[in-house]
């Protein structure tokens, strides 16, 4: 049972919050008014061993555990949540080639991936397919030695910059048993990419959409056979929704932070805010609700690293339950602060703005509510 970190774990947690406070904490604000995608920052923490976190080593990887890498993802997000999830995506595509690829595609990958040299995107959603990921429609015809694509894919990450691209397509048949996963490099001729779009948060990574047409790729670039990549992209999905409920818990532990130094300093009808009663019960639930989403999450990324047979239902679980905690724990942290909370200036609308998408993206809560549920009627089914 994990209740605490070893050694090991809590020196890897004060490295990360450490690049985080001095590398990304001060440039957060501004990064996101500029829309700033910021690189080279991100390969300084890839030297730290944070661009391969669960890689095996052979090929420049940390060789990592989940529960790890949830330490770290939760540590960096307290500085900025859009850069942290940024790097959990290229993590997650990385994990996805040094899993299911062959020993050629991890050698030509990988290196530059886990130095971050490589940026990658994660390549399912599209128009018309979101939560309904299985019904997507991008094609990829053989043509003797090389795969023809054709299709879009939408609300990429990285997309435009990233130099690998995972990409989830049809080869086969109706369903998941008709998708394949092929990397797509950037420059390959058919490769293009539509405006970066206008958010909400997020802002200091690019997100557009990735559209191939007439896209040739090599044969040898398919990762696995063809048939499993809705496997491949769903065994991806398991980490990543760990990853992005500790972004949540993270950013909302900064917010929370910055809550209870302004509660100490700011001052009405003569006291401290802080010594309110109700102000305090209140900061008492955001750190109660905030531990509980922390223990849970260390209780699915330890499932995940141990391949227990209910490991995908608790890392759905522990997404809903941490996204929608981070998400509420920061908008009452914006709400302690008042008019203030709503400047930008305070860092804390940010924070709020970055945490909603988190209840969206690796799939939506309400599918992670169905991926539980459907266990659920399954086993009773069983019984």
């Amino acid at each position: 049972m994990v209740f605490s970190l070893t050694e090991d774990q809590i020196a890897i947690r004060d490295m990360a919050q450490g690049f985080a406070a001095e590398t990304l904490a001060p440039h957060a604000v501004r990064w996101d008014e500029e829309k700033h995608f910021p690189v080279e920052e991100m390969r300084q923490a890839a030297a730290l061993g944070m661009g391969g976190i669960y890689i095996r080593d052979d090929v420049g990887g940390s060789g990592l555990s989940r529960l790890d890498a949830a330490v770290i993802f939760e540590a960096l997000s307290t500085g900025c949540p859009t850069v942290a999830a940024y790097i959990s995506i290229h993590n997650m595509c990385a994990w996805m080639i040094d899993r299911y690829g062959a020993d050629e595609q991890r050698q030509k990958y990988l290196p530059k991936l886990c130095t971050m040299e490589h940026l990658a995107s994660y390549c399912l959603t599209e128009p018309g397919a979101g939560s309904d990921a299985a019904a997507l429609k991008t094609k990829a015809v053989l043509d003797g030695d090389h795969y023809v694509l054709d299709g879009q894919k939408q609300f990429i990450s990285g997309a435009g910059v990233s130099d690998v691209y995972v990409v989830m397509v049809r080869t086969g048949e109706a369903g998941p048993s008709g998708i394949s996963t092929i990397v797509v490099e950037k420059g390959t001729p058919g490769l293009s990419f539509g405006a970066n779009e206008k958010k909400m948060g997020w802002n200091a990574q690019p997100t557009r959409a990735v559209i191939f047409e007439n896209c040739r790729v090599p044969i040898a670039n398919r990762i696995g056979p063809e048939g499993i990549g809705f496997k491949i992209a769903m065994a991806g999905l398991d980490g990543g929704r760990l990853n992005i409920g500790a972004c949540s818990i993270g950013g909302a532990q900064g917010a929370l932070d910055k809550a209870l130094t302004y509660a100490q300093e700011r001052k009405a009808f003569g006291s401290r805010i802080a010594d309110f009663q109700a102000l305090q019960f209140k900061l008492a639930d955001m750190a109660i609700e905030l531990e509980a989403a922390r223990t849970f999450l260390w209780r699915a990324a330890a499932a995940l690293d141990a391949k227990t047979p209910d490991a995908s239902k608790l890392c759905a679980m522990a997404k809903r339950v941490a996204t929608d905690t981070g998400f509420e724990v920061a908008n009452q942290a914006l709400q302690i602060h008042g008019g203030y909370g709503y400047l930008a200036d305070y860092g804390i609308e940010k924070i709020v703005r970055d945490l909603r998408v988190h209840q969206i993206l690796e799939g939506t809560n309400e599918v992670m509510r169905m991926i539980v549920a459907r266990s659920l009627v399954g086993r009773a089914k069983g019984n």
